[in-house]
């Protein structure tokens, strides 16, 4: 199950840009293979251009993105956050960012930072200069807001999307059992047509039965017993007709 399929994802980025705006943390939103399904919002030089950039600071950042959880540091030594967007139960992505300070940074620890990952280390200092302070409260109630809102959306979006699939269905099979219906309808009128005949040819082997007297008398049982079938089989079509009566009226309470 992917994010994508039943998802509007112009509203789902609506959603990220405005509370990316509202907070000024990073946020991107990945699907269950670990891959971007939206655009990067808020992200900052520090991490994208500087510690991304380079090859030990880029396998330190995977690795805090397949693991982090919840509201955490980094590897850098800024505040992220990993947050799973369930559907169902079954997990089918993650919203992730942060990228800001909890507190003034110790520039001291990010030279370290940046010596260990191969990165020149004014460069990164002025970096990160640039990026949010926010307090770690803040952090907190950000996250978990973001999550809480983009899964109660794309929860909703699912329901949204199977329901119009059961409906579908439903609709089908509306129309299927009226062509059923039509068809049993047709029949119906075929076997009245067959047992009017019969009556008539019931009616007319009596009479000529009466007319040949004795040498016709077990011809008259048997027209008796063709005429008696006529009767039963006029029970029974009344009764198919009330049985197709009510699959009608039941099938048109479903359509409205």
């Amino acid at each position: 199950m992917e994010i994508k399929e039943f998802t509007d994802m112009v509203k789902f980025e609506n959603i990220m840009e405005c509370w990316a705006k509202a907070t000024g943390l990073a946020t991107v939103a990945v699907g269950g293979d670990g891959k971007y399904i939206s655009q990067c919002y808020n992200f900052t030089d520090f991490c994208i251009k500087l510690t991304r950039g380079s090859a030990e600071g880029c396998a330190r950042c995977e690795k805090c993105d397949r693991e982090g959880q919840g509201v955490y540091r980094c590897h850098a030594g800024l505040i992220d956050f990993g947050i799973p967007l369930v559907v169902e139960g079954k997990q089918v992505g993650s919203v992730i960012g942060g990228q800001v300070l909890p507190e003034d940074p110790d520039e001291d620890k990010f030279r370290r930072v940046a010596r260990e990952i191969g990165v020149n280390e004014d460069l990164y200092i002025d970096a990160l200069h640039k990026v949010n302070v926010r307090t770690e409260e803040a952090i907190h109630a950000s996250a978990e807001l973001l999550g809480e809102v983009l899964n109660n959306f794309i929860n909703a979006e699912y329901r949204k999307k199977k329901n119009g699939v059961i409906i579908e269905k439903l609709s089908n099979g509306v129309e299927g059992t009226n062509k059923l219906v039509e068809r049993i309808t047709l029949k119906t009128s075929e076997l009245k047509a067959l047992q009017n005949k019969q009556k008539i040819l019931a009616l007319n082997a009596s009479i000529e039965a009466a007319r040949a007297g004795e040498k016709g008398a077990g011809f008259a049982v048997v027209a008796k017993e063709v005429g008696k079938l006529s009767e039963q089989s006029t029970v029974v079509n009344k009764e198919i007709e009330e049985i197709v009566a009510n699959i009608s009226a039941q099938v048109e309470a479903m359509r409205e």
